[in-house]
């Protein structure tokens, strides 16, 4: 965990409120996350207080160590979300915390929490936070270790910074093992649906996929490699752009099982069945891969023990410990089902 700022006294509420030009009472009600305040008065002290470093001392005692720990995703519309708040409420209860969830947080430019959730969060007292799927700013991140605030993030968007504790899956063997079982089935035409360019487990699954044709000695074809935002509509249309070349792929790596469905659709719309025209692995093996006609052969990501796991790790935090390393991945399974057969090389535009 990063453990920037020290431990001396910063400026006072006082000094904030002359920066910003406001009375105590009105910088304390930003501090406090209060909603009655303009957002013009709440956008100036919230600046006064990032530039001068303010940092908020917790309303609890030292002595009685909170028991409420928050989880931050980013949305709760997706079994994906489910699962992970599944295995964090499961290992939270085993540990007789109290866990708050927070959701679709209010965003600034970039998808980053906005600085009055972070003042709630000391706040309400709250000893500890996962994050999933947060991208936060090198200030958050410095503010998380003025306060002293322990925090784990359980995949992360971007590399974190040297010394933060995450928790993610084996992706680049989960992309290899996709691949190599297309290869097996005699596949040699593969192309990738990845998610997001920059997103840590995009670059991952697509460098596994590039590992297993290199090893197999296939020849890597760029056009073959596509990106999307993990969602359908977006897959649908890079599965489009795919069964429009000149040599279309006989198979597809996608790295979602969400994004799946929507090549599914695409190529319902082409005519194409799968897997007798092309076939199609996905990743995360969400229920939706099962519910999927054909049933969706994927690579199994452990959401639900990634999220235990983070907790637990949370805990020891807590406690003062420092786990012996920053980044634990779970590993990755085929999971082998009906979407997937031996290529019989067809040709089609």
């Amino acid at each position: 965990m990063v453990r920037g700022g020290s431990a001396t006294a910063g400026p006072t509420l006082a000094v904030v409120a002359r920066e910003a030009g406001v009375s105590v009472p009105t910088a304390s009600k930003v501090v406090n996350g209060r909603e009655d305040v303009a957002p013009e008065t709440r956008r100036r002290v919230t600046e006064a207080l990032d530039r001068l470093g303010y940092v908020r001392r917790p309303r609890f005692e030292a002595s009685k160590p909170s028991r409420m720990v928050d989880l931050v995703v980013h949305s709760l519309d997706s079994s994906w979300s489910g699962a992970v708040l599944h295995g964090v409420e499961q290992a939270a209860h085993d540990a007789g915390l109290e866990l708050v969830v927070s959701a679709g947080l209010t965003r600034t430019r970039g998808g980053r929490p906005e600085r009055g959730w972070f003042d709630k969060l000391t706040a309400r007292g709250s000893a500890g936070v996962l994050f999933n799927l947060a991208e936060l700013s090198p200030a958050q991140y410095s503010w998380l270790a003025q306060h002293r605030i322990p925090f784990v993030l359980i995949d992360p968007v971007l590399e974190p910074p040297p010394g933060v504790v995450s928790v993610g899956a084996a992706n680049w063997q989960g992309g290899m093992t996709a691949t190599e079982h297309l290869l097996a089935l005699g596949h040699e035409r593969i192309a990738v649906i990845a998610g997001y360019r920059r997103k840590m487990c995009s670059s991952a699954r697509v460098a596994g996929y590039r590992s297993a044709l290199t090893a197999a000695g296939i020849p890597f074809r760029p056009e073959y490699v596509r990106y999307g935002n993990f969602v359908e509509t977006a897959a649908h249309g890079r599965m489009h752009q795919l069964l429009d070349l000149p040599e279309p792929p006989t198979a597809v790596f996608v790295c979602s099982d969400r994004m799946a469905l929507g090549v599914y659709e695409a190529l319902a719309e082409r005519g194409l069945r799968v897997p007798d025209d092309i076939s199609v692995v996905g990743f995360d093996d969400l229920p939706e891969a099962r519910w999927a006609t054909p049933a969706l052969t994927t690579v199994r990501q452990p959401l639900s023990e990634m999220a235990s796991t983070a907790l637990h790790l949370l805990v020891r935090m807590m406690e003062g410990e420092q786990p012996e390393s920053t980044r634990t991945e779970l590993s990755t399974r085929l999971v082998e089902r009906a979407s997937t057969r031996g290529c019989g090389g067809p040709e089609f535009g």
